[in-house]
């Protein structure tokens, strides 16, 4: 089959931060005729009727309407992860247009990420490795202490795929678990865990050692924790942010983190990504910060691009396309 042949796929395309992963440029040329974003736009008459589906990769294109209205023939967009902050459902439905995502492929990936956060932060990893490799070290202290994790209570917010597999993780480190949730699990699932209910968020708050947010960001969770909720958190109690960045109010938490209000965060995520350089964020030697790689590993990507690839195919088909985002 030659490459006019293949179906025609927009990408955003092949170099820069957002470009497609040069790993998966070939895989995917096997299937499709690759268009990319520049390309498109320099000859919307001719490329645009010949593109059938969106890959989406890094948030990127972004599907807006000028686009959609461009895409005559588009049927699917399909999008890594399983955030869908970044696209507007109702508008891409309007268009007739099917929505796939890869939850299965970013759920265990993204839970080791927390804990990898829960425990850096709990035993200071950040400033115990700048201690030991600075070079005015001339003895450590016996008496720099972190927080003890083994038989601590931890407080999942979001018990989703991600916040299921951190309670199975949790539960090695003889956690005690807490979790808040849309809606409750069977007890089937909370006793394989041995996570316990709370219909509340402030019930949760008060009693956790460490907070793990692993939910969606949607329009009732943007700015769930904020300064009411920071303020019903034990002084001793760890943040840690796995969703995105809006789910936290950002400049209540500088306040918190900077009076004591809680002991430390941990985020993998932030708002805006990366922050402003001059962020008070950046300053604060209680912060643990990584740059939104909660599902960056090899594995997890190659099973991204092999789950859009799967769902893209099935939708040209006419076929069941597997992780398809039902629109509500």
């Amino acid at each position: 089959m030659g490459d006019q042949d293949r179906p025609g796929v927009l990408v955003s395309g092949f170099e820069g931060p957002s470009g497609i992963c040069k790993d998966h440029v070939g895989e995917l040329q096997k299937h499709f005729h690759l268009i990319t974003m520049q390309e498109l736009l320099e000859n919307k008459t001719q490329l645009g009727p010949k593109i059938q589906a969106v890959y989406i990769w890094d948030r990127k294109p972004a599907i807006t309407l000028e686009l959609l209205q461009s895409l005559p023939a588009l049927k699917i967009v399909a999008s890594p992860g399983s955030g869908l902050d970044h696209l507007d459902l109702k508008l891409i439905a309007s268009f007739g247009v099917k929505v796939a995502n890869t939850p299965q492929a970013v759920s265990s990936p993204t839970a080791d990420m927390g804990m990898a956060l829960l425990l850096a932060a709990a035993r200071r990893v950040v400033e115990g490795h700048q201690m030991a490799v600075s070079p005015d070290t001339e003895q450590f202290s016996r008496n720099w202490l972190g927080q003890e994790v083994t038989g601590s209570t931890l407080g999942i917010v979001g018990m989703g795929s991600i916040g299921y597999k951190v309670a199975q993780r949790a539960r090695a480190f003889e956690m005690r678990i807490l979790y808040h949730n849309r809606k409750r699990r069977e007890s089937e699932e909370e006793e394989a865990v041995g996570a316990t209910y709370c219909e509340r968020l402030e019930d949760l708050l008060q009693q956790s050692d460490f907070v793990m947010l692993a939910l969606s960001l949607t329009s009732q969770t943007q700015g769930l924790i904020g300064r009411k909720e920071l303020r019903l958190m034990k002084p001793t109690a760890i943040l840690v942010n796995i969703g995105r960045g809006l789910l936290v109010d950002q400049d209540a938490l500088v306040e918190a983190l900077q009076t004591g209000v809680i002991r430390a965060a941990a985020l993998d995520v932030s708002h805006p990504e990366p922050l402003p350089r001059d962020h008070p964020l950046l300053k604060l030697e209680n912060v643990t910060l990584t740059p939104h790689v909660g599902s960056a590993t090899y594995r997890a990507r190659q099973q991204m691009m092999e789950n859009l690839i799967d769902s893209i195919l099935a939708c040209l088909s006419g076929l069941h396309i597997p992780n398809e985002v039902p629109f509500k």
